[in-house]
C-alpha cells in the first residue's frame, strides 16, 4: 500500500488539509500551526507530492480512495485548496460519512472556463483551459521552471509579489519536484473533471472561501456557486490572490473558525 505523508497538529474538530498541483505540506505548515490552536489539524502530501509515494493511476477515484485510507476513521471538515478543493469536493461526494463539513479555498468544481460571453447563460468562471495547455507542455521540457511559472502565477499582480514568491520557492523545494506523471495527471484533473452536480448535492455544512484578486479561479465564480448550493456560506478576501493562507493568515482563519463553530 502506498505511504501517504500527513502532518497533525493541534487538538479538537479535526480538520484535514490537501495542497494544490505541483505543492506539498510544507506550503501552507506555518498556517496549519496557526490553525491548530483551535482545531486538530492534518495535512496530507498528495501521491507523488512532497513526502508521499506514487499510485498507480493519479485521478480523482484513485486519489479519493488513498487520502480516506490515509487519516483517521472519524468524520472530518475536508479543507482543498485549488487542485485540493477539487479532491476534497470529490471526497466528500463519494465518501460522505467521512466528511461532516466541506471548505473550498480558491477552489473552482469546474476550474476551466467555459464560453468565452460572460453573458451567456452557459458561461462559467475560471481559468483559460490554454493556460494548462502550456504548463502540459513545458512539464516534459523542464518540471522545474513550470512550477515556477505556476507559481508566479499564483501571486502575480499582489503587493510584496517578490517576497511571496521568495517564500513559496523555499517552501516548495523543501522537497524533491513532484512526480511529472502525478503532475501531468493532476492538470487533466483540473482541465477534466465537472463536479458541479457534486457541489450541487452536498447536503452538509460548506463554504468556500475565494480571493478578489485571484487569477486562477476567478470570484465571479461565487455567484454561479451560490445559485448551485443556497446553502453555501461564501466569503470573498477581497485583496487576495490563489494562495490567501500566506498573504490574508488571521482573516482566513477567523473566516474557518467562524464556519467550523457556526456548525
Amino acid at each position: 500500500m502506498t505511504h501517504l505523508h500527513t502532518e497533525t497538529y493541534g487538538h479538537g474538530k479535526s480538520i484535514v488539509m490537501i495542497h494544490g498541483w505541483g505543492m506539498h505540506t510544507g506550503i501552507w505548515r506555518p498556517f496549519a500551526k496557526a490553525l491548530a490552536r483551535q482545531y486538530r489539524v492534518t495535512c496530507i502530501d498528495l501521491p507523488g507530492h512532497g513526502r508521499s509515494g506514487r499510485i498507480s493511476a493519479f485521478d480523482l477515484e484513485h486519489l479519493g480512495s488513498a487520502l480516506v485510507a490515509a487519516v483517521g476513521d472519524e468524520p472530518a471538515c475536508w479543507l482543498g485548496w485549488s487542485l485540493g478543493a477539487t479532491v476534497a469536493l470529490d471526497i466528500a461526494s463519494r465518501f460522505p460519512e467521512r466528511a461532516e463539513a466541506l471548505i473550498l479555498l480558491a477552489g473552482n468544481p469546474r476550474f476551466i472556463r467555459t464560453h468565452d460571453a460572460a453573458n451567456n447563460p452557459d458561461h462559467w468562471p475560471g481559468v483559460s483551459p490554454r493556460v494548462l495547455d502550456v504548463f502540459s507542455g513545458q512539464l516534459s521540457e523542464d518540471a522545474q521552471q513550470t512550477l515556477l511559472r505556476f507559481l508566479a502565477l499564483q501571486v502575480h499582480g499582489l503587493a510584496d509579489t517578490k517576497a511571496l514568491l521568495k517564500t513559496l520557492k523555499a517552501a516548495v523545494f523543501e522537497c524533491d519536484p513532484p512526480d511529472n506523471t502525478a503532475l501531468r495527471q493532476g492538470l487533466k484533473i483540473l482541465k477534466e473533471a465537472d463536479l458541479r452536480p457534486a457541489l450541487a448535492a452536498f447536503d452538509r455544512p460548506f463554504a468556500a472561501i475565494l480571493g478578489g484578486r485571484d487569477t486562477l479561479v476567478p470570484h465571479a465564480v461565487g455567484a454561479h456557486l451560490q445559485r448551485l448550493q443556497p446553502n453555501l456560506q461564501l466569503h470573498l478576501l477581497e485583496k487576495a490572490g490563489h494562495v490567501p493562507f500566506l498573504t490574508h493568515q488571521e482573516e482566513l482563519i477567523r473566516l474557518i473558525c467562524g464556519f467550523m463553530e457556526s456548525r
